[in-house]
């Protein structure tokens, strides 16, 4: 099988198109044959700076959709042929991955390979970050960072699904229209700090209730600023840089979380469950993941450096 290896950390120019033999499924394992492979800011941190468990040499990619193709020792929760997705699985930037089967999604019909391979991770992220780390209820206001971005159109879907409203900070004007279409409320162009003042004209001098903030160390002053009193900083961007504060530094007697999508999803019950309902919200149109990319995996590099550009918008997809 081909996969996208690294050898050493660093820029696009790392990825390597490299033979590999072919993976056998060890006991409670199940080989698929990858049908899409995600592509996420995890996979850039993953590439220039490694840690997490990413050190070189490795295969990249954490997420996917693919067929059963073989079953190792003791599996019962899938069979060869079902069609299914994961999310965090390091090695799926290639042809053919082992994956524990207990971390299998099954993919129902309705929903195509594409789409079912670029959902999971950033499907559970936001419904992670709009339901457990700040449950968002009717009349709230979150601010979504990176609002064009592939968690940041499915944050805001989520967010107005469940009757808040959005102000979406996007890097460039020509990434507006997709926040707008998404369901923002007001879109902000901003690539820095700077930005509170705008998000407290708009909600009347009170603040945010939440800022969803996958944006970096760059703005994450200005996220905390544009709080309400006791308002939720979810701050889920650690691989654009993470800052160093005190907790007196904290205005307006805020929160701060760093929400983990894996404590979301920490049984395979939790798993399932969660996953079938990205699935369905996908299936019955209330939840549309934008592809705005797609890539040959041989061509993942190119898909690296047009991400870190931020001049793309929605979702990467690399297909085999």
């Amino acid at each position: 099988m081909h996969a996208i290896r690294i050898e050493e950390h660093g820029g696009p120019e790392v990825m390597r198109w490299t033979e590999l033999p072919d993976p056998v499924p060890g006991p409670g394992e199940a080989v698929v044959r990858v049908a899409a492979a995600g592509v996420n800011y995890l996979d850039v941190g993953a590439r220039s700076q490694g840690g997490g468990g990413w050190d070189a040499p490795a295969v990249l990619g954490a997420e996917g959709m693919g067929y059963v193709a073989a079953l190792g020792e003791g599996v019962t929760e899938v069979a060869v042929g079902d069609r299914v997705a994961w999310f965090y699985h390091p090695g799926s930037y290639a042809e053919l991955l082992a994956v524990p089967a207990a971390a299998l999604v099954p993919v129902p019909d309705g929903i195509d390979d594409v789409t079912a391979g670029a959902v999971l991770m950033q499907g559970l992220t936001a419904n992670h970050l709009s339901t457990e780390t700040y449950p968002v209820g009717p009349g709230d206001t979150a601010v979504v960072h990176a609002a064009a971005g592939g968690v940041g159109l499915l944050l805001t879907q989520l967010v107005r699904a469940r009757g808040g409203r959005v102000i979406g900070l996007v890097s460039r004007e020509e990434k507006a229209a997709a926040a707008r279409e998404a369901g923002a409320d007001h879109v902000l162009v901003h690539s820095g700090p700077g930005f509170e003042g705008r998000v407290r004209e708009l909600t009347g001098g009170r603040g945010a209730d939440v800022v969803y903030d996958g944006g970096g160390a760059d703005t994450f002053a200005s996220s905390q600023l544009a709080l309400r009193p006791h308002g939720v900083h979810a701050y889920y961007g650690p691989f654009m840089g993470v800052p160093t504060l005190r907790p007196t530094d904290l205005p307006n007697s805020i929160l701060l979380t760093y929400p983990v999508v894996h404590h979301h999803v920490p049984t395979r019950e939790a798993l399932l469950r969660r996953g079938a309902e990205v699935f369905a919200l996908v299936r019955d149109g209330r939840l549309t993941q934008r592809v705005t990319g797609r890539y040959p995996l041989a061509g993942a590099a190119r898909a690296h450096a047009d991400l870190e550009s931020r001049r793309t918008t929605g979702k990467l997809v690399l297909l085999p």
